[in-house]
C-alpha cells in the first residue's frame, strides 16, 4: 500500500511538473538558471578561498618551524662548543652543565625535525588542494560564461518566437472573419473598390451629355479670353516680339518676248 501510494504521488508530482513547465514563461525560467548557475560558482568560488587560505596557512605554519629548526640548531651547535671549551679549560662541572643543555637542544631539535617534516606534507596536499581548486574555479567560470552568451541566444530567439507568433497571428486574423459587426479587410475593400468603379462611372457619363459639353465649351472660352488678356499684358510692357518679316523673294521680271517680225511682203514682178 505504502509503495502504491508513493508510486501514486510521483505521478502527480510529474504531472503538475509537466503542466508548471507548460504554463511556465521560458524567460524567466532562463533567468532563474543564469541566477542558479551564478550562485553554484559564487559558492565554489568561496570554497576555493577557503582552500587556499588553508595553504597559505601551512605555508607560513612551516616557514616559523623551519625558522625556530635553524635556531635550535644554531643553539645545540653552540652549546656543543661551549661544552668543549670548558672540558679544555678543566672546568669539569660547567661541561656537564653545558653537555645537557645541549642535549635538550638536541631533543627539541629532534621535535621540530618531525615537525617540520609533518608541515611539509601538509604543505604539499594543500598546494595541491588549492591548484585543483583554481583549476576548478577558472573551469567553471568559463562554463558560466558559455551559459550567460547560450542564454543570450536563447532570449533572442525567445524574442523572434514572440514576434512571429504575433504576426502570425495577425496574419490570421486579417483573412478571417471577426465577425458578424466588424468587416474583413477583403470586404472592405471590395467595398471601396466598388464605389470608386461607379463613381468612375458616373464621370464618363456626365461627361457625354450635353451639359457637359456645355461646360467644356465655356471653359475652353474662358482660357481663350484668359490668353487674350495676356497677349494684351504683353503688349503694353513691351514683350510682344516683333513679327518676323517674311523673307522677299528675288523673283525675275518677266522678259517680255520679242514679237515676230513680220515676213518682207515679195516684191511685184515687172510685167513682161
Amino acid at each position: 500500500m505504502i509503495k502504491f501510494f508513493k508510486r501514486f504521488w510521483s505521478y502527480l508530482t510529474a504531472g503538475a511538473n509537466q503542466k508548471f513547465n507548460e504554463k511556465a514563461d521560458p524567460k524567466i525560467q532562463l533567468e532563474q538558471a543564469i541566477a542558479e548557475a551564478q550562485d553554484q560558482h559564487r559558492r565554489l568560488t568561496e570554497q576555493a578561498a577557503s582552500v587556499i587560505a588553508q595553504q597559505k596557512q601551512a605555508e607560513m605554519r612551516l616557514a616559523r618551524s623551519m625558522d625556530q629548526l635553524q635556531k635550535v640548531n644554531g643553539n645545540a651547535r653552540q652549546a656543543v662548543l661551549m661544552a668543549e671549551e670548558a672540558t679544555k679549560n678543566g672546568d669539569a662541572a660547567k661541561a656537564a652543565e653545558y653537555n645537557r643543555t645541549a642535549e635538550v637542544f638536541a631533543n627539541q631539535l629532534i621535535q621540530l625535525e618531525a615537525q617540520v617534516a609533518d608541515q611539509k606534507t601538509a604543505a604539499l596536499q594543500t598546494t595541491q588542494a588549492s591548484d585543483q581548486a583554481k583549476a576548478a574555479v577558472a573551469q567553471n567560470g568559463q562554463l558560466l560564461q558559455k551559459k550567460l552568451a547560450d542564454s543570450q541566444k536563447l532570449l533572442s530567439q525567445l524574442e523572434q518566437a514572440k514576434m512571429q507568433e504575433t504576426m502570425n497571428k495577425a496574419m490570421t486574423s486579417l483573412s478571417a472573419t471577426v465577425g458578424e459587426d466588424v468587416p474583413t479587410i477583403d470586404e472592405v475593400r471590395d467595398k471601396i473598390e466598388a464605389r470608386y468603379a461607379k463613381a468612375q462611372g458616373m464621370s464618363e457619363l456626365q461627361g457625354q451629355t450635353v451639359e457637359g459639353r456645355m461646360l467644356e465649351v465655356e471653359q475652353a472660352a474662358q482660357n481663350t479670353e484668359a490668353q487674350a488678356r495676356l497677349s494684351e499684358i504683353r503688349s503694353q510692357l513691351g514683350l510682344t516680339p516683333a513679327a518676323s518679316a517674311a523673307p522677299a523673294a528675288d523673283t525675275a521680271a518677266p522678259t517680255p518676248e520679242a514679237e515676230p517680225t513680220a515676213a518682207p511682203a515679195p516684191e511685184p514682178t515687172p510685167g513682161v
